[in-house]
């Protein structure tokens, strides 16, 4: 079975994904995926998203390599 931390990320398939900062912040611990941002124009490669933190609702926009790094994310609910 492949673990899901170890699959490539594709920036198609992150809508609706969770996420766990390593260092939350305010109690900000788990986020969702709520949007993928359409580029312009619309060839041009994906390169933001949309998280929204569980625990106060607040939405920010990052750019969605940012999951990638380790030391600042970790895929799922943790």
């Amino acid at each position: 079975m492949t673990d899901p931390a170890r699959t490539p990320l594709s920036p198609k398939k992150l809508l609706k994904t969770k996420w766990t900062a390593v260092r939350p912040v305010n109690k900000e611990k788990h986020f969702l995926v709520i949007a993928v941002v359409e580029p312009e124009p619309p060839e041009a490669p994906v390169v933001d998203i949309d998280l929204q933190a569980v625990h106060s609702g607040r939405v920010q926009r990052i750019a969605w390599r940012t999951l990638t790094d380790a030391a600042v994310w970790k895929r799922g609910w943790v």
